[in-house]
C-alpha cells in the first residue's frame, strides 16, 4: 500500500468511521482497523482500486453492518466468567480425593457402622426414620450408634493422618 494512498484516505476513513460506528455499536477505531485490514487484503489480490474513496465508503458501511449483526447475535455472559465463589478444578479434585478417602475409611469400620455412615453420607439426605427403616433398627438407637461409629471413624482417620505425616 502506498504512503500517498494512506495519507489521502485516512481523514475520509476517520470521518466515515465516526459517522457509522455509534449506530453499529462499535468503537470508531475498531471500525477503522477493520477497514484498513480489508484494504490490505484487497490490495494483495493485485486488483487496483478504480475509485478508492467510493470503495472506502462501501467498506465502512459493510463493516458497520457486520458489527450490527455481531451485536445482535452475541449474548452477554449471565454471570461473571471469572466467578471466584465456585471451587476451581484444583479445589474440586481435592474435595473429590477427600470424599474418596472418607468413603474408603467408612467401608473399613466395624459392625453396622459402614451401612449407617453410608446412609448418613447419602446424597439423598435421608431422615432418621428412613435410615432406621433401611437398617432395620429403632430410630431411638440411631443417635448412640451414630456417636459410636463417628468415634471409630475419628480414631481410624487420626491414625491414617498420623501415619502419613513425615517424622523427623
Amino acid at each position: 500500500m502506498r504512503h500517498e494512498m494512506v495519507s489521502t484516505l485516512r481523514p475520509l476513513l476517520a470521518a466515515e468511521a465516526s459517522a457509522e460506528a455509534h449506530a453499529a455499536g462499535m468503537e470508531p477505531s475498531d471500525l477503522e482497523q477493520a477497514v484498513w485490514l480489508r484494504l490490505l487484503e484487497r490490495l494483495e489480490t493485485d486488483r487496483p482500486l478504480v475509485d478508492p474513496q467510493e470503495w472506502l465508503r462501501r467498506a465502512v458501511r459493510l463493516e458497520a453492518r457486520r458489527g450490527r449483526r455481531a451485536a445482535r447475535l452475541e449474548l452477554p455472559y449471565r454471570g461473571d466468567p471469572a466467578d471466584d465463589t465456585r471451587p476451581g478444578p484444583e479445589q474440586q479434585a481435592l474435595l473429590a480425593a477427600r470424599r474418596r478417602a472418607l468413603h474408603s475409611a467408612v467401608r473399613r469400620l466395624p459392625g453396622r457402622c459402614p451401612r449407617l455412615m453410608a446412609a448418613l453420607l447419602s446424597p439423598q439426605d435421608l431422615t432418621y426414620r428412613e435410615i432406621a427403616g433401611e437398617l432395620g433398627i429403632s430410630q431411638g438407637s440411631l443417635g448412640p450408634e451414630r456417636s459410636k461409629c463417628l468415634g471409630c471413624l475419628r480414631r481410624l482417620l487420626a491414625a491414617e493422618v498420623a501415619a502419613l505425616e513425615p517424622r523427623g
